[in-house]
């Protein structure tokens, strides 16, 4: 009998800490008992459902069907308010109610309304939660001196109207032991040699981090076919993104919600810079080819010189051979570019030196290809970093870095026009080439790669887009940035006298003419130059242009870097992030980030994520 009254003892000391729990069991003290803190009448809080965004999470429907969903995140004081309809496809797809934009290490508060249907019965319900999230997290490096936790934003102007922006953010971080293991074309590689980590975060005007990706699951550093530099993101029609990295190109949604993850099509290589999301529902992805036969009988892997499109199943339905529809072997640029920075392979030692005619034939001739500034397939001598589609003629629109020019193709993969310095192009290619005009429509008087009238070219630009509101099928705007390595076919006198531009030009398709409509940039100086990666881009619901200054501050450090100082190359480096109203030169939003190395950003489009 003792030892009967002894068990019973046990038993209820064990059962008695759970009661405490059933007051926040999801059924209630007459349910089945449920071991996790309960919320409110739904109840369960899924942080970071998909493991790659852990500022969000999902108020799990507890087997109700919700409905007329609202969510809004009570902003810190002074804080930005972010808040968001949910549409009932969205509930269902998820289980539940979406939950973005939290802040990081911080119990939020998150208020929703909704409507909760049982059977015949409809209850308006309107309740808060309680919601801790974690600190911001980045790829580290284990470099001691790197410091890459938050972008360090500063927020230096931001206009009333401009107030509820998001931007998404795509920063590179430097490079590590892990991402040296793969090269193609030895000794030289592909779009794997600089593939670090990446530093993904969406930021509001204030400056908070209100969403980051946590790379781990999805990029694999030891593997061949599961890493690479994240680049070319694009936030979609539909509200999910794209982008690629390395051997992939992907789709999610802002939760972290797989849509596809795909390995590229095997003819081709090393996807990097751009995925364009067509209004023809294909997808245009820069990549290079896998293998091509040269004249010379050498077959290589090329580089940043092929742009495939592929459907919606993934299924090639064209590709563009640059090699086959320009001139790979016009060095005018190639020989004025700065060897310090040939896109993100970053060399102090090498910063203000140049390559000679003498070094590009002794190269040419022998067996050195990859991804090294040069002529002719294999080499880098076209360096695509931005693709865009024109539906009304069925052509794209590609940014040519290493050709400092911006180039239409058709269906057809015939040149249709090209914006650059009419120097070093040869027949059939000169006669495409855009003629500077005023705004009365009058020819400018050019020599060489000077021209009259205010007008420039774009030098080693990054980025071009068609504006599409403005544009008609005739006449086009078009935005680019001009990063502005050797302007005039030269490097300067001084280092500190190169400077970046924002530009919008009009281009009128028939007549072959070129018109510089804005620009911004000249007069910030060298401060806001940078060498490499950025952006340019019209934004329609605010009639604006999106700028980001990506790697401005890059150069300016000390020569011939020792490998323990690699780290330091984010040190001061500071990219800006503006945003003009159409037309205006004074920016209604300025934000510095500092000690981050930059590639692009644009603005994050909440609504067409859950709202559609």
């Amino acid at each position: 009998m003792i030892q009967r009254r002894t068990l019973v003892k046990a038993v209820i000391a064990t059962l008695a800490p759970l009661s405490l729990t059933s007051a926040f069991a999801a059924g209630g003290p007459s349910g089945a008992h449920i071991g996790y803190q309960h919320q409110g009448q739904l109840g369960a809080v899924d942080m970071n459902p998909y493991k790659i965004a852990p500022l969000t999470a999902i108020i799990r429907d507890a087997g109700f069907t919700i409905q007329n969903i609202h969510v809004r995140i009570v902003p810190k004081a002074n804080g930005q308010e972010i808040a968001y309809k949910v549409t009932n496809q969205k509930a269902k797809t998820y289980g539940g109610i979406p939950v973005f934009g939290l802040y990081p290490d911080y119990v939020n508060t998150v208020e929703v309304s909704y409507t909760k249907v049982a059977g015949d019965k409809r209850e308006d319900i309107k309740e808060s939660y309680r919601i801790y999230a974690p600190p911001v997290y980045f790829y580290a490096t284990g470099a001691r001196d790197q410091k890459n936790m938050d972008m360090n934003p500063e927020v230096k102007k931001v206009d009333p109207e401009f107030k509820d922006r998001l931007y998404f953010i795509n920063n590179q971080i430097l490079n590590s032991w892990k991402t040296g293991q793969f090269t193609w074309n030895n000794p030289q590689g592909g779009a794997l040699e600089w593939g670090g980590g990446a530093q993904n975060a969406i930021i509001d005007t204030t400056g908070e981090v209100r969403w980051f990706m946590n790379t781990d699951p999805i990029h694999d550093q030891y593997s061949v076919l599961e890493s690479g530099p994240m680049l070319g993101f694009e936030q979609n029609k539909d509200g999910a993104y794209t982008w690629g990295f390395g051997q992939r190109y992907l789709k999610y949604d802002i939760m972290g919600r797989k849509i596809w993850n795909r390995r590229l099509p095997q003819s081709y290589i090393d996807f990097s810079h751009a995925l364009c999301a067509a209004e023809n529902g294909n997808y245009f992805l820069r990549v290079a080819a896998a293998a091509y036969a040269r004249p010379d009988g050498k077959t290589v892997r090329t580089v940043r010189d092929v742009i495939v499109e592929v459907d919606e199943s993934g299924n090639v339905v064209d590709d563009w051979r640059l090699w086959e529809i320009l001139d790979s072997y016009r060095d005018n640029v190639i020989k004025t570019m700065d060897q310090g920075a040939v896109c993100l392979n970053i060399d102090f030692s090498k910063e203000g030196q140049t390559l000679s005619a003498a070094d590009l034939a002794a190269m040419d001739k022998s067996d050195r290809f990859g991804d090294i500034a040069g002529v002719g397939p294999g080499r880098n001598w076209a360096h695509v970093n931005s693709i865009d589609y024109d539906p009304t003629d069925d052509s794209i629109i590609l940014s040519v870095r290493n050709q400092s020019a911006v180039v239409k193709i058709g269906r057809d993969h015939q040149v249709k026009w090209i914006l650059a310095s009419p120097e070093g192009w040869r027949s059939p290619w000169k006669d495409k080439v855009l003629k500077p005009v005023n705004a009365s429509g009058q020819m400018l008087k050019v020599e060489g790669s000077t021209c009259e009238g205010g007008f420039d070219w774009t030098w080693t630009q990054h980025s071009a887009f068609r504006v599409d509101e403005k544009s008609t099928k005739d006449v086009i705007y078009v935005s680019v940035f001009d990063n502005g390595d050797g302007r005039g076919m030269e490097q300067p006198a001084l280092p500190n006298m190169k400077y970046s531009r924002a530009v919008v030009y009009k281009i009128d398709q028939k007549k072959m003419t070129v018109q510089q409509v804005w620009e911004f940039g000249q007069e910030r100086g060298n401060d806001w130059y940078s060498p490499v990666t950025s952006l340019a881009k019209y934004q329609a619901d605010k009639d604006s242009v999106m700028v980001y200054s990506g790697s401005a501050g890059l150069f300016g450090k000390p020569s011939a870097m020792k490998p323990e100082e690699l780290a330091k190359m984010t040190k001061g480096v500071h990219p800006y992030l503006m945003e003009f109203k159409w037309g205006e030169k004074e920016p209604a939003v300025e934000i510095k980030l500092n000690d981050a190395m930059g590639y692009q950003a644009f603005p994050f489009n909440l609504q067409e994520a859950f709202e559609q």
